[in-house]
């Protein structure tokens, strides 16, 4: 009976991981058909093309800004990644290693902030861009990511560097390891798995965000692979779906690629055993 059991529990999962793959690659494939398939209409669109054509994709790269929106995108993800892999990293150490007045406060207000959606501060960070200059720039867009990411991204690294054995660091100070020593080369190399984490999240959000580019980057110079693509779909006169979906394939590349480089860090632990006894 208990045999019977286990294999039903087997089974049951079985079945699980089956209709979540079946549901994560469906409107891959649907993107990916589209893409290749002869129109521009949804209509005539099929999942699996029997003529596939790669015009779209030439299309694009031809007769649309894509190559600059793809550009812009880039540029604001790689340095909002960069940013904020920074301030939440060291933030995080602060927060994890150190003992000073309102520690516990502030972490309950980066709590208290993940609580809020990002577009309730639309209104308030459109005036304090207006006021400073930095509306319809880049840099003022990277600055509200970078800002924004360190309310999620210090719990997450905080929590990591905790479990990291303070026995290690006091060692490294047995023999002569000052406190930036300690930092750059003890606690990040053993916090790779956490840091990469931080650094695909930093750069996935500016690249599928909307609402955000949306107010800041007033100018089409300025905007980004969303606000373009969206634009292709965006009325009833401009509905280029095929070029919207080979869009959309060429703007997973760059995520694609950052988890097949990084997905060995993501998995395994650099901290395991590292323990000096």
């Amino acid at each position: 009976m208990a045999a019977i059991k286990g294999r039903v529990a087997v089974l049951g999962i079985y079945a699980a991981l089956i209709g979540i793959l079946i549901a994560t690659l469906y409107p891959l494939v649907w993107v990916v058909g589209t893409s290749l398939n002869p129109g521009n209409s949804l209509l005539i669109s099929s999942m699996l093309p029997k003529n596939p054509t790669l015009a779209h994709f030439a299309a694009l790269l031809r007769e649309t800004d894509f190559l600059l929106w793809y550009r812009n995108t880039l540029v604001i993800a790689v340095a909002n990644m960069l940013l904020s892999t920074l301030l939440v990293t060291v933030t995080a150490y602060a927060f994890s290693r150190f003992r000073f007045k309102g520690r516990q406060a502030g972490l309950i207000a980066l709590l208290v902030l993940q609580m809020f959606p990002g577009f309730l501060s639309i209104m308030a960070l459109f005036v304090l861009l207006l006021q400073t200059g930095l509306l319809n720039t880049h840099l003022g867009l990277i600055l509200i990511y970078a800002g924004g990411s360190v309310s999620f991204g210090v719990w997450v690294m905080k929590g990591y560097f905790d479990s990291i054995p303070r026995s290690i660091e006091e060692a490294a100070i047995i023999d002569g390891a000052g406190r930036k020593e300690l930092f750059a080369r003890i606690m990040l190399p053993l916090s790779v798995p956490a840091i990469t984490f931080v650094m695909l999240t930093s750069f996935i959000g500016p690249v599928m965000d909307f609402i955000l580019p949306q107010i800041v980057l007033r100018s089409s110079e300025k905007m980004t692979l969303a606000q373009g693509l969206y634009g292709m779909v965006s009325d009833k006169t401009n509905s280029s779906f095929s070029l919207f979906a080979a869009g959309s394939v060429l703007a997973a590349l760059p995520i694609t690629a950052l988890y097949m480089a990084f997905q060995k860090y993501l998995i395994h632990g650099l901290s395991a055993g590292a323990d000096k006894g």
